[in-house]
């Protein structure tokens, strides 16, 4: 729909030129269909990420301000998001609501991922019987503009896991492209080379145990670390939308 000031026969005023809204819902509508969004997460937003159902607390408040300050300063900065806490505690709700709100808002393609669903296609792409290839999973892995990657790190890792890994993060970190990451396990390093069998059993595993100091390293460049506290909301709470 066009709009313009200028007066008729006035050639020194070029129109103004305005995006019908139904064509911009059209665009939002499908990008959110090529997002990938699981549909358990349908209904995640930022505006639904309530912590006070959760009972008070700081660290989730902080992460829901942090989510929304990252839309807003989309694509001024393009630093990612590392979210990181314990089960249930809502960090696939909250990347799913930074996701929904770049498309709606400013129209920006995205697509999220299960780590451990992204592997499994690509192991099942060595299948001679499957026509997928593996350049042609990871092809919109590499060019999303933003990815998510939920649950980094739930795949237990072996020299072809963190190859993979490595060249997932590497790639998008040479292109510059923004990812944000979910993850269960605790922002440490790995356990080190001489800690005795015993100990390194007793100790809790960190994100570096699986996938590597290198890449946990490689992260902290790519993203901003949210961390996140919590118990369970999927255990303390009745949803519908969880069953």
């Amino acid at each position: 729909m066009e709009a313009t000031d200028a007066k008729p026969g006035d050639r020194r005023k070029a129109p103004q030129v305005s995006r019908c809204e139904c064509r911009m819902g059209a665009k939002a509508e499908r990008l959110t269909a090529n997002a990938r969004i699981p549909r358990r997460y349908e209904h995640c937003s930022l505006e639904s990420f309530h912590t006070d159902t959760m009972g008070a607390n700081r660290s989730l408040d902080s992460a829901r301000l942090a989510a929304g300050r990252f839309v807003e300063e989309y694509p001024v900065e393009t630093t990612g998001l590392l979210l990181i806490g314990p089960v249930g505690v809502g960090k696939t709700h909250l990347a799913v609501g930074v996701i929904r709100e770049l498309i709606q808002q400013k129209g920006i393609p995205c697509l999220f991922y299960d780590y451990r669903e992204l592997l499994k296609e690509i192991q099942n792409s060595y299948n001679a019987s499957v026509s997928a290839t593996e350049l042609s999973i990871l092809r919109p892995v590499f060019e999303a503009e933003v990815l998510v990657l939920d649950e980094l790190g739930a795949i237990k890792p072996s020299d072809w896991v963190w190859d993979t890994v490595s060249h997932i993060l590497n790639t998008r970190y040479n292109d510059k492209r923004t990812t944000i990451i979910t993850t269960n396990y605790p922002d440490e390093a790995e356990a080190p080379e001489g800690l005795d069998a015993n100990r390194r059993a007793a100790r809790p595993l960190t994100l570096g145990d699986r996938i590597g100091e290198r890449m946990r390293s490689r992260l902290h460049e790519m993203c901003r670390v949210v961390k996140m506290e919590g118990s369970d909301f999927r255990q303390r709470v009745q949803s519908a939308n969880f069953r």
